[in-house]
């Protein structure tokens, strides 16, 4: 694939995702939460740009700097979204107006470190972004997935005498 069509991968699925993730939607804790960031990579890694081949390290310095900033990103995003349990026992998330802010935060920093790398004259190809996109993917389905598990674990434990259930701990995870 070209840049142009790495590019045009990169916004649609960022306009797709953070569409979805500002509206309240159900946890599906038994999808494949995994697979569209794993998908990215394969994407991102067929390309044969990865890094640059005159400056290899200096590319990959800037690659690993990228990955961190996707996994902080993710993380962010994932704390900051509001995670509950309906009556009704589904369990439902939203982002925040914090997870915005972490979102151009993250925005910002990768447009900070994209300038560095054509300051340090590293050619720098949207497969790294789209390897930071899947990293901040990965973790912030991985985080409310295992938020929205145990919130589902803690909402129903055996009562003291064993008979029965009680149900405990309503509110967020």
């Amino acid at each position: 694939m070209s840049g142009l069509i790495n590019a045009l991968v990169i916004v649609a699925v960022v306009a797709l995702v953070i569409g979805r993730q500002f509206r309240e939607r159900p946890v599906d804790t038994d999808r494949r939460w995994w697979l569209l960031p794993v998908i990215l990579v394969v994407v991102a890694l067929r390309e044969h740009a990865v890094l640059d081949p005159h400056r290899p390290a200096a590319s990959a310095s800037l690659l690993a700097v990228e990955v961190l900033i996707g996994l902080a990103t993710g993380a962010g995003w994932a704390w900051t979204s509001r995670v509950w349990r309906a009556p009704d026992g589904v369990v439902w998330t939203r982002s925040s107006k914090a997870s915005a802010a972490v979102w151009g935060t993250g925005i910002v920093v990768r447009v900070g470190l994209f300038a560095l790398g054509r300051v340090m004259g590293v050619h720098q190809d949207t497969s790294a972004l789209m390897i930071g996109l899947a990293a901040t993917l990965l973790v912030r389905a991985g985080i409310v997935t295992w938020r929205a598990r145990a919130l589902v674990a803690s909402e129903t434990v055996p009562a003291v005498n064993g008979d029965s259930l009680a149900t405990v701990g309503k509110g967020r995870a």
